[in-house]
């Protein structure tokens, strides 16, 4: 399943940055993160419970740019 999350982020590196973590979270097929839209697109793996795995996509993009958003 798909869908997208508004976000909070500084800059286009922090952006990429916050992509590559999320693509690494289990339960996650794919991500994808638009610093001009302020967006974050997930695409579930059809077994994940999508809301512990999108606690886990937040603790990992907050260790790699501590102060970004996501809007759940």
């Amino acid at each position: 399943m798909k869908k997208t999350y508004k976000i909070e982020v500084d800059c286009a590196a922090c952006a990429q940055k916050m992509e590559d973590a999320a693509k690494k979270v289990t339960g996650i097929a794919d991500a994808t993160v638009s610093f001009m839209t302020q967006k974050m697109k997930i695409d579930f793996e059809e077994s994940a419970d999508e809301s512990g795995v999108m606690s886990a996509v937040l603790k990992a993009c907050r260790k790699v740019e501590p102060d970004c958003e996501i809007f759940i």
